[in-house]
């Protein structure tokens, strides 16, 4: 417990920043009309490559016995990889409703 205590403690800044990012974000999505919710959605999960290669370092400079690190590095990577294929995928069928139909 107290090791937890000494976390929240020294990281007290970043927890109000993330929580204030994430009231910002709420306020934020709710405000997107759903005509431009689809594309914005389908963009930002493209961006998600960030996550994928922040994993991958994460992974490369873990040290071979520390399981947390490689474990929680593999899943962020396949959620990063799933995020980014969707985007891509949800993109593609967006851009084929604005195509001519051949007749």
């Amino acid at each position: 417990m107290n090791q937890v205590l000494n976390f929240i403690s020294t990281n007290q800044q970043i927890i109000y920043i993330v929580i204030l990012m994430i009231f910002v974000g709420i306020e934020i999505i709710e405000k997107v009309p759903s005509v431009l919710h689809t594309p914005l959605m389908s963009g930002a999960n493209a961006i998600h490559g960030v996550v994928i290669i922040g994993a991958i370092i994460v992974m490369g400079k873990a040290e071979s016995d520390n399981y947390l690190a490689l474990v929680l590095g593999f899943v962020a990577v396949v959620l990063g990889t799933l995020n980014v294929v969707g985007g891509f995928v949800v993109t593609d069928r967006m851009l084929e409703m604005f195509k001519k139909k051949k007749k």
